[in-house]
């Protein structure tokens, strides 16, 4: 599908199918794997993993600084404008490659080379995490597409959920992650915690510890976000979503909003169809609703203190805090 010029504005939400760009997404999805391994590689341990993740920027997706043993710092960004990877570090070295199609094997052998001439050695587990598909990254000459156009789509998209996930974590004042990306489920999330203990994990993901995800639910928590779908999944269509972490009695039946959401049942989380959003009158009131009501009525059913972990509906930044007028703000 051919985008318009319009569209490759960031003021509009992109048309994103996943029949548009499924061998991308797969072959992307490996390569920020790689990138995200190197932060888990060097990055001090952090609750619930937050160390590993990755964000979005206004040019596509970085790692942040990671920290180094030589006492330098070096960052990782893809450019998803002019379609680079980008490596700089702390003592104004910098290294480029062309994100172009080309294997996965060749993009590990290409970025591991790269490195290496910054003088960082770096030692990952070359599989795949989250995925059934377990062929190794040095081996993987399957994945191999990159349409440049549907990944800018995807990270526009990726732009607009950042923003709206932002304002969302705003108004609450417990313990919250920032807005960011991981690389083993491919989506970008913002959770919130109760405060309280979580029942132990017993879920199974493919190729993946168990230990990561008793340390990723360790508490009570309910998280929201956005996934692209990907093919031969239970959503195949990219969506945004909600679930509470352990899932309270009624949960599943509550009211929500705004039209078009619906419970996946294998899932266990809500379902927000992306068309659905971009479609809409207003596609970020759309989503605000959507997380404030999958969220409302997670922490009611689940008994979290409301009044002690959220900002009051009246409050107002103080007079020397720059402030927006922001019409999509719902209560």
């Amino acid at each position: 599908m051919i985008e318009t010029q319009s569209e490759r504005t960031t003021s509009t939400w992109p048309r994103l199918g996943l029949d548009d760009w499924a061998a991308t997404q797969t072959t992307l999805q490996r390569w920020t794997q790689i990138v995200g391994k190197t932060r888990l590689a060097f990055a001090p341990m952090e609750n619930h993993w937050w160390q590993v993740v990755l964000y979005v920027t206004d040019r596509g997706l970085t790692t942040s600084p990671i920290p180094y043993d030589d006492g330098r710092t070096f960052d990782v960004s893809f450019d998803f404008i002019d379609h680079k990877l980008i490596t700089q570090t702390s003592d104004g070295d910098v290294r480029l490659l062309p994100l172009v199609p080309q294997s996965v094997a060749d993009f590990y052998a290409e970025y591991v080379s790269m490195l290496r001439s910054l003088g960082i050695e770096v030692k990952i587990r070359p599989v795949p995490m989250e995925m059934p598909d377990t062929l190794r990254f040095t081996e993987d000459r399957t994945n191999a597409s990159y349409d440049p156009d549907a990944v800018h789509r995807f990270w526009q998209v990726l732009v607009h959920a950042d923003r709206v996930l932002k304002e969302f974590r705003a108004r609450f004042i417990g313990k919250s992650s920032p807005s960011h990306f991981w690389w083993g489920g491919f989506d970008l999330a913002c959770t919130r915690f109760s405060g309280r203990p979580a029942p132990r994990y017993a879920g199974v993901i493919p190729n993946c510890p168990d230990y990561v995800m008793l340390e990723g639910y360790s508490h009570e928590c309910i998280s929201a976000g956005f996934w692209p779908g990907n093919s031969g999944g239970p959503v195949t269509e990219p969506s945004f979503y909600a679930y509470s972490y352990p899932e309270p009695p009624g949960y599943d039946a509550a009211p929500m909003r705004p039209e078009g959401a619906y419970y996946h049942q294998v899932m266990r989380e809500w379902v927000l169809p992306y068309e659905a959003v971009r479609t809409s009158a207003d596609p970020s009131r759309a989503v605000l609703e959507f997380l404030q009501s999958t969220y409302a009525a997670g922490a009611d059913r689940a008994n979290w203190d409301r009044k002690a972990l959220e900002r009051p509906a009246d409050w107002t930044p103080p007079p020397s805090a720059a402030r927006h007028v922001n019409k999509t703000t719902t209560n």
